[in-house]
């Protein structure tokens, strides 16, 4: 293990690390966005919204987000529509994490009991003040786990945007290997860094679930 170089080269990683970890709050935040939406969609079955919802689920789910990428680097301006590195990264995180933000906000609310519902209704409470009174406090409580599982998820998924020349983390590391053949170098701080990202995420779930969760939910 060249030590030196290790030093060297940190500043690379901690640039790099820093643009990955922009680009990844940008698209989680979008992503629960539109997952939000889409959840609600889906929960009060409004017709038309709710199968295009849907669709874009399935499609979303159901292909790697390094193939969107490079739908969206490669085929868009085919279509006239051209799109920079960064665009390319946050539209393709959003894609992918709206979909599985949807299903851990959809499952949530549909945790909610049909009789605290019909309670709020009966007290005289207006379908918005339901959802934003009744509904949204428990499920977003319950959705804690799933949703910092796939914050976790979406961040490691930010491994594939160097495929559309972006310098992130994995783009630093594979370059670093072509040009000077460090390969148990730059692959260990790649782990150390993603480590260093992931962790304090790791430990800010456990802690809002042991705070946030409640009743027959948790403790």
């Amino acid at each position: 293990m060249d030590f030196g170089f290790i030093q060297k080269v940190i500043p690379m990683y901690v640039e790099a690390a820093w643009l990955t970890l922009r680009l990844a709050l940008l698209g989680i935040l979008l992503s629960l966005a539109v997952g939000l939406i889409c959840a609600l969609i889906k929960y009060f079955k409004i017709p038309v919204l709710r199968q295009i919802t849907s669709v874009y689920i399935e499609l979303s789910r159901n292909t790697p987000l390094l193939i969107q990428l490079f739908f969206l680097y490669f085929a868009f301006p085919r279509m006239g529509i051209k799109l920079s590195s960064v665009q390319c990264a946050i539209i393709g995180l959003t894609f992918l994490g709206g979909s599985y933000m949807e299903e851990t906000f959809r499952s949530a609310l549909e945790s909610v009991s049909k009789v605290q519902i019909e309670s709020a209704q009966c007290i005289g409470l207006t379908r918005r003040q339901i959802t934003q009174y009744v509904i949204l406090p428990q499920a977003i409580s319950v959705s804690i786990p799933g949703f910092c599982a796939n914050i976790m998820f979406l961040i490691k998924e930010t491994s594939v945007f160097s495929a559309v020349a972006l310098a992130d983390l994995m783009f630093v590391a594979k370059d670093l290997i072509g040009l000077y053949y460090k390969t148990d170098e730059a692959l260990t701080l790649l782990c150390v860094a993603y480590f260093i990202l992931l962790l304090p995420i790791s430990l800010i779930a456990n802690f809002a679930e042991r705070r946030l969760r409640y009743a027959q939910f948790g403790r």
